[in-house]
């Protein structure tokens, strides 16, 4: 597979405006990456601008905390499923796993993968606030609950995405047929190999453009 594809291309600030989620599609639609991760109130407005391309519409879900009520998130999930998402990025509850409160955390994953109708749902487990236990037992809850992919981070906390991480996750769930993707400080092709030797088969960035013209012009 190439770069490219590998590639969310990703603007989650508060302030992003309608004028810089039309560029960043227009970047996805140049340079063809998988994906636009997106805040789900302009996932209609990624949807019309990137017709006509196979450029998917990612949007996340319970972001960046990941502590609303469950149903909150299935909510989410099912708007953003109407504007036309095709991928849904879903962040734990952080806060009960850490209490050991594993079936609620399962539950509230397998809600997220209920109301996406058997589009790709990849789970941010938030690795900077956990143990390496952690770790495992919430790629453990995303394999339970159906999901398509764990993620590392949202890269809104204390930390992103780290080699040993995406290792540790790969090991935990491939043989189960879930994937990897790394995101948080991803920002050089350099950091983009490492993460994809690690196991990682998607990658979170809104370095993605720079990433790319550094890929080609090493060819």
């Amino acid at each position: 597979m190439e770069l490219n594809k590998y590639i969310d291309h990703t603007l989650l600030k508060a302030d992003a405006t309608k004028d810089q989620i039309i560029k960043l599609c227009q970047e996805a639609r140049e340079y063809n990456f998988a994906s636009v991760c997106v805040n789900s109130c302009w996932v209609a407005t990624c949807k019309k601008e990137l017709e006509g391309t196979d450029v998917k519409v990612c949007t996340v879900i319970g972001f960046p905390l990941g502590a609303m009520h469950t149903v909150a998130k299935a909510y989410e999930v099912k708007e953003a499923l109407a504007d036309g998402a095709d991928e849904f990025d879903t962040v734990i509850n952080v806060g009960r796993l850490k209490a050991g409160n594993i079936d609620y955390v399962t539950d509230d994953i397998a809600a997220v993968v209920k109301a996406a109708n058997g589009k790709t749902v990849k789970v941010i487990i938030e690795t900077c606030l956990l143990t390496d236990d952690e770790k495992v037992e919430a790629c453990k809850c995303s394999i339970k609950a159906g999901a398509t992919f764990v993620k590392t981070s949202t890269g809104f906390s204390t930390g992103g995405a780290t080699p040993e991480d995406v290792k540790l996750m790969y090991d935990t769930v491939h043989e189960s047929g879930l994937k990897v993707k790394a995101s948080g400080g991803i920002r050089t092709l350099a950091d983009a190999e490492k993460m994809i030797a690690a196991g990682a088969e998607r990658l979170g960035c809104s370095a993605g453009k720079k990433i790319i013209e550094e890929y080609k012009a090493g060819k």
